[in-house]
């Protein structure tokens, strides 16, 4: 069942059921909250005792006595007078007598029927009876606070002016529910929208933005709508961007893989049928097979970084190092490895210690990954630079190359996973160095800060010496 037959059927049961409690619980709490006479009520006491006095023909002072006395006794609050037609009083309960002329009965019977709502207020009626000619008349006087609080009498004598009369009641009577109709209607077509919109919502599809400016909850939850649509629309495109450089990403790998490959192949071939002419061409055909080995050996070691970096496996073991002496160590390699390439190998470490809390392991491979970084891109200027120094509680390391440069637009994103300057240049990694670089320094609390122009790249490390808390 939809929500607005829900919503019809429940004001129309609404309206019956208080219409059926509205009836019985203002008769109940008026006879509980509203006690005292009211005008039919009198009406009905003057009646039975018109009657009484009629059936026993008691027109005289001897034969009312009794019977205005019962009255007044079951009704104390009342005044009953017995009143001749020259305005004699034949007889009073309260034992008054007394001859009324026309100006002092008109006096009784001024201010109605106003004081029938007044406060302490004499209310007096008048009825009549009469023995062949004679009239004789009951006067029955009580004060106001004797009267019911409420009371309300319609006097109708058409259905015309009954119709007149129930109209506006009615149209007050609904006009909350149609109010209450209206509010839920305009909140079912907001639910509305709200629901086709998120039925439509997937990855592949535009997104469909809610305007809904108001501020209650389902304009709160519209906004969140709004905000969760373009974050499953941000995600869904950096799963696409994940995708092609996934994709890019087997692609180099098979690349480089199947280049020093096919080299080890090839020279372990000429190894294994000894086609080489001397010792000389053999250790130079070992050379290059020990050199491809320790790549393809890299490249298997970046590829466990991408699942050690997407399962969040990556863990500090902190201790106080030397980091002057680690990176001794780390410039004495490579001076050996680039020994007989013209490569300039400045290396600016002070000759005192300097010690900090560090994973030795990772910082020496984020080093190592800069370093591989600044020969591969940097060999054209044929410098290299390694520099250590400290500030304050800080430690900052250097590394700089005098190649070509990175171009303005590509600094940005150089730290991005499988981001790589010129992917048109292969056999040169998977792109993930430099991530995994700054991944290692942010874990440490650091920062790392590239500047380059052309004929100079610097990559500048600050660390913490302290250990974070």
């Amino acid at each position: 069942m939809k929500n607005r037959t829900k919503l019809w059927l429940l004001m129309l049961i609404s309206a019956i059921i208080s219409i059926l409690l509205f009836i019985p619980l203002t008769l109940i709490m008026g006879k509980i909250g509203d006690k005292g006479y009211n005008l039919k009520g009198l009406n009905t006491i003057s009646q039975e005792t018109l009657e009484t006095i009629t059936k026993h023909q008691a027109f005289h002072a001897a034969d009312i006595t009794p019977i205005l006395d019962n009255a007044h006794q079951n009704h104390p609050d009342i005044r009953f007078e017995w009143i001749a037609a020259d305005g004699s009083t034949i007889y009073d309960t309260r034992g008054e007598k007394k001859s009324y002329d026309f100006r002092q009965l008109a006096d009784r019977m001024l201010a109605m029927p106003q004081n029938l709502w007044g406060v302490n207020e004499p209310v007096t009626l008048t009825f009549s009876v009469s023995q062949g000619n004679q009239p004789y008349y009951l006067l029955m006087s009580l004060s106001s606070d004797a009267m019911k609080q409420g009371q309300i009498y319609f006097f109708m004598r058409s259905f015309k002016v009954m119709s007149t009369f129930m109209l506006p009641l009615i149209v007050a009577f609904f006009i909350p529910y149609l109010l209450s109709l209206w509010f839920f209607s305009s909140m079912n077509k907001r639910i509305n929208k709200l629901n086709h919109a998120m039925g439509q919502l997937n990855l592949q599809s535009k997104i469909t933005v809610l305007t809904d400016t108001k501020k209650d909850e389902i304009g709160q939850l519209a906004a969140h709508y709004n905000a969760m649509a373009h974050r499953i629309q941000n995600q869904a495109e950096q799963i696409k961007q994940f995708d092609t450089r996934r994709k890019l990403l087997l692609s180099n790998l098979s690349h480089d893989l199947r280049t020093p490959l096919t080299m080890i192949l090839g020279y372990a071939e000429t190894i294994r049928a000894g086609l080489y002419k001397d010792e000389r061409e053999l250790q130079a055909s070992a050379k290059v097979l020990l050199q491809r080995s320790r790549y393809m050996d890299k490249l298997l070691d970046q590829l466990l970084d991408i699942t050690r970096q997407d399962e969040g496996n990556l863990e500090l073991h902190v201790e106080v190092h030397n980091v002057s002496e680690m990176m001794r160590k780390i410039a004495a390699d490579y001076l050996m490895f680039l020994e007989g390439q013209n490569f300039n190998v400045e290396v600016n470490i002070p000759d005192e210690d300097i010690h900090a809390w560090i994973d030795s392991s990772l910082i020496e491979r984020a080093l190592r990954n800069l370093l591989d970084n600044a020969i591969r891109y940097g060999s054209e200027g044929y410098y290299l630079e390694i520099g250590l120094w400290e500030k304050d509680e800080s430690l900052f390391m250097t590394v700089i190359d005098k190649g070509r440069g990175i171009p303005l637009q590509d600094q940005e994103r150089v730290f991005e996973r499988f981001y790589r300057v010129d992917d048109s240049r292969q056999g040169e990694g998977l792109g993930i160095g430099l991530s995994i670089v700054k991944e290692i320094i942010a874990f440490h609390g650091g920062s790392i800060t590239l500047t380059s122009v052309p004929s100079e790249t610097v990559f500048e490390i600050q660390l913490p010496k302290r250990q974070r808390e």
